[in-house]
């Protein structure tokens, strides 16, 4: 029989619907990030960095992307034999075909995966948030506590601590008490969804609640096994760890790789982050082009000016064009003469030329307030803008749009355009 010290069951299903237009046609995790990179990239860049070379990753929503992007493992160094990667979509069993319905769900569908392995310990991962962490240290931590689950948390601001699972430990950082979102919390530490679980508990934990409806880690198996006398442990995390579920914070931490001493180091080379990489044309920036505090992708053609900005692979920014604080996906292609403020455009998109992005007063998002704000313009794949418009901050486009949809040359702040349909 195969044994596995250790393995990381990686969830990355969710769907992201805060990022709205940039996750409608692919999952969270297969999001650019960084110029190169996708939100996957750093988990499973983790994983092999910290030794653990069987990574199942749970798929489910757009999961095409992800997949591709994934393939069988090569650029991770997870190609083996034996453990490597698997992609891990729901599938009909004999006596039933269900999507996952929850984080604990979509692995107790998996057990017999997780069985084939038989592993000593199981590490169970987001697919959705950017930071480095050695997970060999946190098992290290686990084992000298005789734990049966430890839970990696992050001190937050406290008044920041209610959007989170806050945990309250004693001076062993054995946990006590949980408290799931609490109106006035009792403690900022906060539950970062990593997970190591001794793997006989996690078993029974999963069997024993395969009926519970939309089994969740944080509201159910958790709190079961606390209650039942297992041995839970906080790892308190000091480094960085970003949450992109937002726009803004999306936005935020490609902002925060350019700084000259980013808080996030892309570039060290003790704790590489391994990403699918198949372009090799170099970047060309021309004579006259302008280039300041930029992250530039492989194979862009830069003839304009770019300050404070992301730009992705295969990107063309044509001459007299002015990019500022703004994320550009690969194979965009921005027209000359247009200016760029505040804006994510993703994937395989055409801005006309003379348009202007990200000006005017904020105001609140008619369509959607709750995602479409921070300031920003967000443009959906693939989507086309005509030349000569000038569109507003707090505003969403998908699709390809043509002059009649721009009243007077305008999309007011606020507004959006959805010709490409979004549930």
């Amino acid at each position: 029989m195969i044994k596995k010290e250790m393995i990381a069951m990686l969830l990355a299903g969710g769907q992201g619907s805060r990022l709205g237009v940039l996750t409608a046609n692919v999952a969270k995790p297969a999001v650019s990030f960084g110029g190169k990179y996708r939100i996957i990239d750093f988990p499973l860049s983790n994983c092999i960095n910290s030794g653990v070379d069987t990574v199942g990753v749970l798929t489910q929503y757009q999961p095409l992307r992800l997949n591709t992007h994934i393939g069988i493992g090569i650029p991770w160094d997870l190609d083996k034999n034996i453990g490597g990667v698997s992609i891990l979509p729901p599938y009909e069993k004999s006596t039933s075909s269900e999507w996952y319905t929850g984080t604990a769900n979509a692995i107790y569908q998996n057990l017999q995966y997780m069985e084939y392995y038989n592993p000593e310990y199981v590490l169970i991962l987001g697919g959705d948030h950017i930071y480095k962490m050695d997970y060999e240290l946190m098992l290290d931590f686990h084992k000298a506590n005789n734990a049966d689950i430890t839970l990696a948390c992050i001190s937050v601001p406290m008044e920041e601590a209610n959007r989170f699972g806050v945990v309250i430990t004693d001076d062993s950082n054995q946990i006590l008490e949980f408290e799931e979102k609490p109106e006035n919390p009792r403690s900022n530490l906060a539950s970062m969804g990593i997970y190591i679980f001794s793997w006989k508990v996690l078993r029974e934990a999963l069997i024993t609640l395969k009926n519970q409806s939309a089994c969740d880690f944080g509201k159910h198996i958790i709190p079961y096994c606390h209650e039942k006398g297992d041995r839970v442990f906080a790892y308190e995390y000091n480094g960085y760890w970003k949450d992109v579920g937002t726009l803004g914070s999306y936005w935020e931490s490609n902002m925060e790789l350019i700084d000259l001493i980013p808080v996030f180091n892309l570039y060290e080379e003790f704790w590489k982050i391994y990403t699918k990489s198949d372009r090799i044309t170099p970047q060309y920036i021309a004579a006259d082009a302008v280039v300041e505090k930029a992250i530039l992708g492989e194979a862009c053609e830069i003839y304009g000016e770019i300050r404070n900005s992301v730009i992705g692979s295969d990107v063309i920014i044509e001459k007299g064009a002015v990019i500022r604080d703004s994320i550009i996906m690969s194979g965009t292609v921005i027209k000359s003469g247009t200016t760029v403020d505040k804006s994510i455009i993703a994937e395989n998109c055409v801005i006309g030329s003379d348009c202007r992005l990200g000006v005017g007063e904020e105001a609140p998002n008619k369509y959607k307030p709750d995602i479409y704000k921070f300031g920003l313009v967000t443009i959906g794949e693939n989507s086309v803008i005509p030349p000569g418009v000038t569109i507003g901050k707090n505003t969403a486009i998908w699709g390809v749009t043509i002059p009649e949809d721009y009243p007077d040359k305008v999309l007011a702040s606020g507004e959006s355009i959805m010709k490409a349909g979004e549930d």
